[in-house]
């Protein structure tokens, strides 16, 4: 889940409730973490547009992915003009990366702005959706980080409002909208570089940084589990590179294979799941070796007729530096592009969408559909263990 670097966090004593009293949770653990790497969120966005083209502003910001959420957007033409956090150090640290955003009193104060017209948050996984509820009957749009939904309940409520408000809720895939080697897959594979697409392997494997982590992090109460929460980007990924517009879950499994002083964890997760135009298999996990100079070498193969393109987006342990490489094979030659220059359409394209009220960054179907399909591989995976001995 971390992609950024660790970031101090204090999360509530209080219950959570959601949205019209639609849910009730448990109170979320207290804990925090060490202070921000401000240099690791560096060099700040830049507007290009002469004016703003719409306001935004951030309710949450209890993951670090926030930050590139606030940067798509303002790169998109958008002017972050408030902020608000219950966690007072969450709040401090974000402020100071962008001082331009008034500091609101309360989540009311946001809402109640009809200037204000889209919502960010990373809150805690298990408060995005009844947050994005409020946001939408507020009669703005809204943008979660993964994973924007955490149950299939959460999910009928969320479809349900969405429809009736006709308000946007996006969640930011950003293994895809932020890897600018998967941004270049998608252009080559419209190009035909490979022909049809036929399948997706999508491997998620992350570092665990285990004094780092929060309890609710050990708690799949709050994160909705391995597949809903890492997986989530390769089911978009999935519905996305194979044009699938409704799939099956063939099989699920997860464990929680080497962590069990943590009991309501999950450590590895798999799905092999077939849609209306191609197949998927996807792996996540938490065994990221120390060794590797990256949180995690997330890989991406797509198949197709006539070539195959396998992207390495965080790192390549061959030893080019950086992360965004893409190998593309065809019936010629193997190719390589460094992919570091890539545009990032999807915090403009999300803006134009706001504007004119229409889907070029993300249907809203397709956002559904990606959730849904983590979800439901989450709940009916088969729970494997092995012998100890």
């Amino acid at each position: 889940m971390e992609k950024q670097p660790n970031r101090r966090r204090d999360f509530l004593k209080e219950s959570v409730a959601s949205a019209a009293g639609l849910l009730v949770l448990p109170a979320l653990p207290s804990f925090s973490f060490g202070a921000i790497n401000t240099e690791a969120v560096q060099p700040l966005p830049v507007n290009p547009y002469l004016a703003p083209r719409i306001k935004f502003a951030v309710i949450g910001m209890n993951h670090g992915h926030i930050y590139g959420q606030t940067d798509a957007v303002i790169r998109g033409g958008g002017e972050l003009v408030a902020c608000f956090a219950k966690e007072a150090d969450l709040l401090a640290e974000f402020s100071k990366r962008y001082p331009q955003a008034k500091v609101a009193n309360s989540e009311a104060a946001i809402l109640d702005d009809p200037s204000i017209q889209l919502v960010l948050s990373s809150i805690t996984p298990v408060e995005r959706a009844p947050l994005g509820i409020r946001v939408m009957k507020s009669g703005k749009d809204y943008m979660a980080d993964k994973p924007g939904i955490t149950t299939l309940s959460q999910l009928a409520q969320v479809k349900k409002v969405q429809k009736d408000t006709g308000r946007i809720y996006s969640i930011m895939y950003s293994e895809r909208f932020e890897n600018r080697a998967t941004v270049k897959a998608g252009e080559l594979i419209q190009a035909g570089a490979i022909g049809k697409v036929i399948q997706t392997i999508g491997l998620g494997p992350h570092r665990m940084n285990v004094k780092s982590r929060p309890p609710w992090f050990f708690d799949k109460q709050y994160f909705g589990g391995i597949i809903c929460d890492i997986a989530s980007h390769q089911f978009d990924q999935f519905l996305f590179f194979t044009g699938s517009t409704k799939a099956d879950i063939i099989a699920a499994q997860v464990g929680n294979t080497h962590f069990s002083q943590y009991p309501q964890f999950e450590d590895f997760g798999d799905v092999m799941v077939r849609g209306n135009k191609g197949m998927g298999y996807i792996r996540v996990d938490w065994f990221t070796p120390d060794g590797l100079k990256s949180w995690g070498d997330g890989r991406l193969t797509i198949l197709g007729t006539d070539g195959f393109i396998e992207i390495r987006k965080n790192i390549d342990p061959a030893g080019r530096s950086g992360g965004n490489h893409l190998f593309l094979t065809d019936n010629k030659e193997t190719r390589y592009f460094d992919c570091k220059d890539q545009d990032l359409p999807y915090g403009r394209q999300l803006v134009d969408d706001i504007l004119n009220r229409t889907e070029t960054a993300m249907s809203q179907h397709h956002c559904f559909l990606a959730t849904e399909l983590a979800l439901k591989a989450q709940n009916t995976a088969e729970n494997v263990t092995f012998e100890t001995n």
